[in-house]
């Protein structure tokens, strides 16, 4: 029998660890529990063998799964992430199992040697050592010391309960070194239960009284049972029903917990496909039956029918016994998405994304991993679905950025889905109106088939944008006003003849900056190197109200109130500047007092059930005017929109980013979609100070083609993507003097290799030089070869790890989305 097994851990360390068997010995792929440092953790088995380490091995504490939960093919999905990314396997590995609800981590206590002398000193010298602690907050510490003598280990819950300890307290005596704290991990039936109260049959009910009468009543009438957590709406005493179950009238059952999917009332009409639709079905399906691994870049004009199509070849998976993964980007989409899937394949769906509890989350995989739901639909995680003989996956708006994880491990889920396709011999579908140019560059090269559907469904027309120079607006008004004089009046008339509009305004909360006219100070967060945000406080009838006035970062989420005088020089003359959703929507409600107006953006969607009651307002007609950030712009298919209003679009085309000009054309047309999805025909208005810009030009035009070639021209000048791959590397530290230090190891280095294919820009401050006191330093890698710049990368950690540079203080962001 084996006597070792090697063990991927959660931990920013490039390697395995190795462990001694203790008879059992656990299959590659599942879950053990092992001793790390002055911890125990949850990792996954990589290999079992008889090679001893060249230190002695501790031993394996628990097998924590009696089978694999990891399959080979998605363990060698794993692989390929951690190399192609530069990534810790246990990292990855720790982002494919979504089971932190079945691993509880404990925080325990330990006496150290330095706290048994204070324990005698303290008994000897009675109260005379000298401490700035007060004589209760004395006692309370020897009472610690007391309760941890015996050497155990002791929970915290229990210490602090049986001696009164704060967590402040318990700090300062591990920083006197009198304790040690240690974390250990326990497995736990993380399954989501619910109890209910069910009627005894064929008992004669003996005198009861008039509380016992109604739960009796409650109970009978729904049957005989119901859940406990109803009858507790009732208005009786809770002993009640423990006094009923104790004369055996009533017993209490655990039974698991139902799941449900969200979004149900928002059905798509069901119609036959139309000829592109057709023809896109037949070639997808055509590779499906062939077995052979070829990407499709699905490319169809917004409004094209592109839903359609994944459902029809989705049913062609299931009917040839295969399951299917659709990925989307946005959770905000997924109740919707489910909605339709759940009316076409009902209970064979399942749901996988991060506003899920730990232990639906655990539910769901559990259900995909026993075959027991066969389409999973879900946000970039969902990739890592258990799904039992994958024969196809869809990427629905396979440009978007959400894609792309911006923490540890740092994997793009649509080319981590190009490869676990091609891993299982999977059918793998990409859609977008506006695809990304990696992709459309692959499909030009011949890597991906290529489907276009250049029609709306129906020979339904594209809406007719019109492009509003917001320069000579302000010459012929002589004022700055956040509407234009002509998208006041189309909205005024769209909404007089009965249809809805929406306005995209892309910045979150009132004004984006808060500045002083006396200093020109910037009210800034206190922990990024970024301004404010201004949020009004809302009327107290709105259903919003408790959100009131403040200033709010949006990046690390610190507030403050809004201050009366400048912090800096006290004067009373504080501006605010720009416009963002919230005086959007206040400005919209001053020209139109009759409009039945809605907000959606992060401040009033806060989850699934926010977004889908606003939907469900917006497509029953309750709502006839939207105004919102980016996420009003993205796959919702409202028919009786016949207006989109894009305003502040073209602010990005100055941030420091090469993909600026991609991400606005994306965003112009997707919105621009919206509009004109139904009987009428649809318009967009564009407010833009660039209207000469390509990216604002090609998207009045609907030209994604142009775009692209003007794009590519740039793209092919500068060496960037997708010419040239790129990575992106942060240097961090709370510290500025450490981090700039380290920066410049880093760059010396680079300077005194010779670098063939290579080119290295910075290091330099980032664009934003430090988020939550954290002080940030990059350097930009460009490569001809992606083995080039993997190379090079896995060179510069080693002479980090040799320069004392430590891993956790260096973020390698392969593909970066954001150079931010």
């Amino acid at each position: 029998m084996p006597a070792f097994c090697d063990v991927a851990l959660p931990v920013p360390l490039d390697r395995a660890f190795t462990y001694a068997l203790n008879g059992e010995v656990p299959g590659v792929g599942c879950r053990v529990l092992v001793p790390f440092r002055n911890e125990k953790l949850a990792g996954v088995v990589i290999r079992v063998h008889d090679d001893p380490p060249p230190v002695e091995a501790k031993p394996l504490l628990a097998i924590l799964d009696p089978d694999p939960i990891i399959s080979g093919t998605l363990l060698e999905l794993a692989q390929w992430i951690a190399q192609y990314y530069i990534a810790p396997l246990g990292e990855v590995l720790r982002t494919m199992l979504p089971l932190t609800a079945e691993v509880r981590r404990v925080v325990l206590y330990r006496i150290a040697d330095a706290g048994r002398q204070a324990l005698y000193e303290g008994a000897e010298k009675g109260s005379s050592r000298r401490s700035k602690l007060s004589p209760e907050e004395q006692n309370i510490e020897y009472a610690v010391l007391n309760y941890l003598e015996n050497g155990e280990a002791a929970r915290a819950s229990p210490l602090r309960s049986a001696t009164g300890a704060s967590l402040q307290l318990l700090q300062g005596m591990l920083r006197k070194r009198w304790i040690t704290r240690e974390t250990a991990a326990d497995a736990r039936d993380a399954r989501r239960t619910v109890r209910y109260a069910v009627i005894v049959a064929d008992t004669r009910l003996p005198k009861l009284n008039e509380n016992q009468q109604i739960i009796l009543a409650e109970l009978a009438g729904a049957g005989g049972e119901l859940p406990v957590v109803e009858l507790r709406k009732l208005t009786v005493p809770q002993s009640t029903l423990a006094t009923l179950v104790k004369r055996e009238l009533v017993r209490i059952e655990e039974r698991a917990a139902d799941f449900h999917l969200t979004g149900l009332g928002i059905k798509r009409p069901e119609y036959e496909l139309n000829f592109q639709q057709r023809a896109a079905f037949d070639a997808i399906t055509a590779a499906a039956d062939s077995g052979e691994f070829r990407p499709h870049l699905l490319h169809g004009v917004t409004g094209s029918g592109k839903t359609a199509v994944y459902l029809a070849v989705m049913r062609h998976a299931l009917d040839r016994g295969k399951s299917a993964i659709l990925l989307v980007p946005e959770i905000g989409l997924t109740p919707a998405m489910a909605a339709q899937l759940h009316h076409a394949f009902a209970s064979d769906v399942a749901l996988l994304h991060s506003a899920l509890t730990p232990e639906e989350r655990a539910e769901q995989w559990h259900r995909i991993r026993r075959g027991d739901a066969r389409i999973v639909v879900g946000t970039r995680s969902a990739i890592f679905a258990p799904v039992q003989n994958l024969g196809l996956i869809v990427v629905d708006e396979e440009h978007d950025s959400s894609y792309k994880q911006e923490e540890m491990p740092r994997y793009h889920a649509r080319d981590v889905a190009v490869m676990r396709a091609k891993f299982s011999s999977a059918t793998i579908v990409l859609g977008s109106a506006t695809p990304s140019l990696e992709s459309w560059q692959n499909a030009e090269r011949g890597r991906y088939a290529k489907i276009e559907m250049h029609e709306r469904v129906n020979q339904r027309p594209l809406p007719l944008v019109e492009l509003i120079d917001m320069r000579r607006e302000f010459q012929e008004t002589g004022q700055e006003q956040l509407f234009s004089r002509s998208l006041i009046e189309e909205t005024k008339a769209t909404i007089e003849r009965g249809e809805q509009a929406i306005i995209l305004l892309n910045r979150r909360g009132y004004s984006f900056v808060v500045m002083c006219r006396a200093c020109g100070e910037k009210l800034e967060c206190e922990n990024c190197a970024i301004s404010l945000t201004y949020h009004k406080a809302l009327t107290s009838d709105d259903a919003r109200a408790h959100v009131g006035q403040r200033l709010e970062c949006h990046y690390c989420g610190y507030k403050r109130t809004v201050p009366k005088l400048c912090p800096k020089c006290e004067s009373e003359h504080l501006y605010f500047l720009g416009a963002g959703s919230q005086q959007g929507e206040e400005r919209l409600q001053e020209i139109f007092p009759g409009a039945r107006i809605g907000r959606m953006d992060r401040d009033t969607v806060r989850g699934r059930h926010d977004l889908e009651r606003l939907l469900t307002r917006l497509h029953s007609g309750e709502i006839n005017l939207l105004v919102g950030t980016q996420m009003i712009a993205k796959g919702h298919d409202i028919h009786g929109v016949t207006l989109v209003g894009v305003v502040g679009c073209d602010h990005a085309l100055g941030m420091p980013d090469f993909r600026a000009s991609e991400r606005v054309f994306q965003l112009m047309t997707q919105v621009s979609g919206r509009a004109g999805r139904g009987e009428l025909p649809g318009k967009v208005i564009v407010q833009t100070y660039h209207p000469d810009h390509y990216a604002i030009e090609c998207a009045a035009k609907h030209d994604f083609h142009a775009f692209v070639e003007r794009e590519l021209k740039y793209r092919r000048w500068m060496h960037y993507p997708p010419f040239q791959v790129l990575a992106n590397v942060l240097i961090q530290s709370q510290h500025l003097e450490e981090a700039a230090g380290w920066a410049a190891t880093l760059g010396r280095w680079f300077q005194q290799t010779q670098l063939t294919g290579v080119r290295v820009l910075g290091p330099a401050t980032a664009p934003i030089a430090r988020i939550k006191r954290i002080y940030r330093f990059h350097l930009v890698m460009k490569a001809e070869k992606r083995q080039l710049l993997a190379k090079t990368l896995r060179a510069m950690l080693a002479h980090a790890d040799a320069a004392g540079i430590p891993r956790r203080n260096l973020i390698v962001d392969v593909d970066a989305v954001s150079l931010m």
